[in-house]
């Protein structure tokens, strides 16, 4: 039994479980560093506790701290999100361990597909295709991988064993740039996991990249939600997704998908996790990894199913049966996820890092936003950029597209620069709308050079919007309600009025 789960995590995914948890009357644990001492995670819920300094070395990735505060808190299950130890299988391990749930899949099954290059050697021998690349699964030094390289192919990627979300990974297009690139992605990836072992891998061209949500229980069954495509990417980290892939046909879905769940299968996986592929123009599919985690852009897949994921997740870490047969999996409409990044479109995507002093979110028919940020809330530069994830829904994928513009142009926030302006652009690019875009699309195909003279008139309009705004707030600050002069309310006088005169 689940009765309060420490979130080992931050920002919007920490909110997000926290919901979860009140909709099913858990109790929850925040834990935080120094630098989000006023974070919104930390106000929703219903205990919080320091882990340390802001570098995630120092607080998130503090696998003995979080452990400690589980105990003291009370907690009997842990959620760790993404990203941070949500790959790593010592952490599940010690929550089992200290007699802990774990809302995740088993030690096992991470260290199988957690392990990128583990995970490639899995699915080979269960008959699953793959992407060309390294098949070791040891640790390989550097001399291994600059001496295997020459047979996979330039140009190649350099990617972490552990974790995801683009951390890690380096684009190699000769063997001369490759010990640096090698080095480069090594530091990235220790300092993003705690393991710096990184593997070698074929950059297929002209691919889309597609993901499938696979959630599976204790018992056996397992089945997928449908798939993501994720191809609209920047130095491989993720911009936008969409559910369903336009590039998808039924009959390619089927397959995708039963290829899927059986590779979740192949290592005995249970909870929610994430097969990925790509997809090349011939309709030809290749494994790329599995996340063993909740993803990041798992709302656009609520939306199209009606299924709450992280609920799911929850109830199967209870020891429950899967709610859903895969005969019950029906996709309804088009979603949409943006990911609202503080970084300037305008200055070649550069973090911007400072307090937000103004911020209007987006509402009405069909649009979710998950933020963990408010007006008040300084974006540091320790964490990952984004702030918020802006999810619309719509009955076509048009009429996604029309909603999307329209929650864009709503969206307003001051005080950090963000990438709206990149995806308003975005939702005006033909091949984007015709749905003819590959992994490539956005660094070859795509730019905000257009939009750059526009940007000029910006600094008077900021400087205009931020004195309204200040003035405003001024005004709200000096207004006093005085009151009445009569000895009760406006409103106890119109009743006895009406009464006296009836």
């Amino acid at each position: 039994m689940v009765s309060k789960v420490l979130i080992a995590n931050r920002g919007e995914i920490a909110v997000r479980i926290i919901r979860a948890c009140r909709e099913l009357g858990i109790e929850t644990v925040a834990v935080y560093s120094e630098a989000d001492r006023r974070a919104l995670h930390v106000r929703y819920a219903d205990e919080a506790y320091l882990l340390g300094p802001a570098p995630s070395r120092d607080s998130y990735l503090r696998m003995d701290k979080i452990m400690d505060i589980a105990r003291k808190s009370g907690a009997d299950a842990i959620h760790p999100g993404y990203g941070f130890l949500a790959e790593r299988e010592d952490f599940a391990q010690a929550c089992m361990d200290a007699d802990i749930t774990y809302i995740g899949p088993k030690p096992s099954a991470i260290a199988a597909m957690g392990d990128k290059a583990v995970a490639r050697a899995t699915v080979i021998k269960a008959g699953v295709p793959i992407v060309p690349g390294t098949e070791d699964v040891g640790n390989m030094t550097d001399a291994d991988l600059l001496a295997v390289a020459p047979k996979i192919g330039f140009p190649l990627l350099i990617k972490a064993t552990a974790g995801g979300g683009g951390k890690g990974m380096r684009e190699v297009r000769s063997l001369e740039e490759m010990p640096a690139l090698l080095a480069s992605a090594r530091r990235e990836a220790e300092s993003a996991f705690g393991d710096g072992n990184v593997y070698l891998e074929k950059l297929l061209s002209g691919a889309r990249h597609i993901e499938f949500q696979i959630l599976a229980d204790g018992k056996g069954n397992a089945i997928h939600l449908g798939e993501r495509d994720c191809s609209l990417q920047r130095r491989h980290q993720k911009l936008l997704e969409e559910a369903p892939s336009p590039a998808m046909s039924e009959e390619l879905r089927a397959r995708m998908g039963a290829v899927a769940v059986k590779a979740a299968q192949a290592v005995q996986y249970e909870n929610a996790g994430t097969i990925e592929f790509l997809l090349d123009k011939d309709e030809n599919f290749f494994f790329l990894e599995m996340n063993t985690r909740l993803q990041v852009e798992h709302p656009i897949t609520e939306m199209v199913t009606g299924i709450d994921i992280v609920m799911e997740q929850i109830r199967i870490a209870r020891g429950r049966t899967l709610s859903y047969k895969q005969e019950d999996i029906k996709l309804t409409g088009t979603a949409i996820e943006c990911r609202i990044n503080a970084e300037d479109p305008y200055n070649n995507f550069l973090p911007s890092t400072g307090v937000i002093t103004h911020s209007i979110l987006p509402t009405g028919p069909g649009v979710r936003i998950d933020t963990g940020v408010y007006p008040g809330f300084e974006v540091t530069p320790y964490y990952d950029p984004m702030i918020a994830k802006l999810i619309v829904w719509g009955e076509t994928r048009g009429q996604a597209i029309l909603r999307m513009r329209r929650a864009l142009e709503e969206y307003r926030v001051v005080g950090v620069h963000t990438n709206i302006p990149f995806h308003q652009s975005l939702m005006n690019s033909h091949r984007f709308m015709g749905g003819q875009y590959d992994t490539r699309f956005v660094e070859e195909r795509f730019s905000m050079e257009g939009q750059a003279e526009a940007k000029e008139g910006f600094p008077e309009i900021a400087v205009a919007l931020a004195t309204l705004v200040a003035h405003q707030q001024t005004q709200r600050s000096a207004q006093i309600v005085r009151r009445g002069e009569r000895d009760t309310s406006n409103w106890k006088w119109v009743g006895r009025w009406e009464r006296m005169h009836r």
